[in-house]
């Protein structure tokens, strides 16, 4: 029951605020938006670390299959550009990511980048699994997205956990990792941050 409180608190605080009410996007503007990033098939890690504390606030995965989306559980990123269905952001072009990486980074937190290289197999796999994931509760990003990786054949080994910077560290241990830290120096919290977010065309 601690544990849970303080996730919750965590959570509420940090990168998993209530976000705005947003739409769910109907299937024919998911599909008029989807962009894949050219190269080959890959699964990013990617999670919000406090620069005063080293504890970690968020995660999420940028899966880049047949189409790049972000399985962004419980997640605070809103944008009228940017279709959502059930915490899975679609049309994740250069633009959208970095309004995303930009959002998260403020003058206390940073974003750890996380990149491997898989087959179009486990792509489409991890893919398809965020699509039917379904919403994910407050302060659950973690658990969620521990759990989706463990379902995808290579990454059976993910240990299940609640703490952002746990599944970090486990996966820098994986072969092949590329590794980006992406900071900003902007007041406030997510929610000012996705306020300020203009994507350009």
């Amino acid at each position: 029951m601690r544990l849970f409180a303080a996730l919750v608190a965590c959570g509420v605080l940090i990168g998993c605020a209530q976000p705005p009410e947003i739409p769910y996007a109907s299937d024919e503007r998911v599909a008029s938006v989807a962009y894949r990033a050219p190269g080959p098939a890959t699964i990013t890690v990617m999670t919000m670390v406090s620069n005063r504390s080293g504890s970690g606030a968020h995660s999420a995965l940028l899966i880049n299959g047949s189409e790049r989306v972000i399985f962004d559980p419980a997640g605070s990123f809103v944008n009228d550009r940017v279709p959502e269905q059930a915490d899975v952001l679609y049309g994740v072009t250069p633009a959208v990511l970095q309004g995303y990486r930009s959002a998260h980074a403020r003058s206390t937190f940073h974003v750890v980048s996380q990149t491997m290289e898989v087959t179009p197999e486990q792509a489409e796999t991890a893919l398809r699994l965020a699509k039917r994931n379904g919403p994910v509760a407050r302060a659950f990003c973690t658990n969620a997205t521990t759990m989706l990786l463990q379902q995808v054949p290579g990454f059976e080994d993910t240990k299940v956990t609640y703490f952002p910077t746990k599944l970090m560290a486990q996966i820098a241990t994986r072969p092949g990792v590329i590794e980006d830290k992406y900071y900003e120096d902007d007041e406030g919290t997510i929610l000012d941050g996705v306020a300020g977010i203009v994507l350009s065309d």
